[in-house]
């Protein structure tokens, strides 16, 4: 379990070095011809993921190939939103507003699947808020697409996880990663076609980065949910702040003030404290990642 659970946090740092390396590339590419070549360098993962028995085709074919669809597009949508936000904030910033994704988990567990949600999970999300509106602090600071951004990430990744339970539990791990990595390949490759740019070598340096690490990080996330249960797995997740704090103050020269140190730290009690529960609850966060 100690394996696993190690594994857990070495898939987390190089997540947060993939992000890191995306950040480096605000004003060189857009960010969904980013997102474009980090899917195909993500296609690299699938070797690893692929169980014996899987057929290549069921990357794109589930047994419930509508729920399917709409992870792939949610995939696509969190993808590009991630790499705005990314670039246009601070990463403890950005990654404070994405760790708002349990919380629109359980909201959206009660809109859709009439969940029957308790006062210990609806206080994580009125804490979740609260600690977005010290964050953001609107009318005191400026607000942009960066902010939007995030928090659409978070979104987007809730809907995958809503429809990841609409469509049970018996899709095939090589299905759920190939959702995200086509979804994110088939959107923003259309996207990029009215405006494409060949990447420079330094931003090939630096796609190669963002790709490969995100791959990594999978095939790693992968083996540590095999040696550790999920319940021990999943809050590694929230040592990407560490690194987001980190990198940005040594590589982006990134400040944090106060109140958004303070905000930061309520959105990932709420955020944990959720996550926690609902892993008790339904057992999802085992494949999160995979989406």
């Amino acid at each position: 379990m100690f394996k696993g659970v190690m594994l857990g946090f070495a898939a987390f740092a190089a997540f947060a070095l993939s992000d890191a390396f995306v950040k480096s590339l605000h004003g060189l590419l857009p960010a969904y011809e980013a997102v474009f070549f980090g899917a195909v360098l993500g296609l690299t993962a699938l070797p690893f993921i692929r169980k014996p028995g899987d057929r290549w085709h069921d990357v794109v074919l589930a047994r419930r190939q509508g729920l399917w669809l709409i992870r792939a597009a949610a995939s696509a949508v969190g993808s590009i939103a991630a790499v705005i936000a990314f670039t246009a904030l601070p990463m403890a910033e950005a990654f404070a507003l994405i760790f708002l994704l349990p919380i629109f988990v359980t909201i959206l567990s009660v809109l859709v699947l009439k969940e029957h949600v308790g006062w210990r999970r609806w206080s994580a999300v009125l804490a979740g808020f609260i600690g977005v509106l010290v964050v953001l602090r609107p009318g005191f600071r400026a607000l942009g697409i960066g902010h939007l951004a995030a928090i659409a990430c978070g979104l987007s990744g809730a809907i995958s996880m809503i429809a990841l339970r609409l469509s049970g539990s018996h899709e095939k791990r090589v299905t759920l990663y190939g959702a995200g990595v086509i979804g994110s390949l088939l959107v923003s490759g259309l996207l990029m076609l009215a405006d494409f740019h060949w990447p420079t070598l330094f931003q090939w340096s630096l796609l190669l980065g963002y790709g490969l690490l995100a791959a990594l990080a999978s095939v790693l996330l992968m083996l540590a949910t095999q040696l550790a249960p999920a319940n021990h797995v999943a809050p590694t997740q929230y040592s990407q702040m560490l690194w987001a704090v980190l990198l940005g103050y040594l590589v982006f020269h990134d400040g944090l003030d106060g109140f958004m140190a303070v905000g930061i730290v309520i959105i990932l009690g709420a955020g944990l404290f959720t996550l926690i529960r609902e892993e008790k609850v339904t057992g999802w966060w085992q494949r999160m990642r995979m989406l």
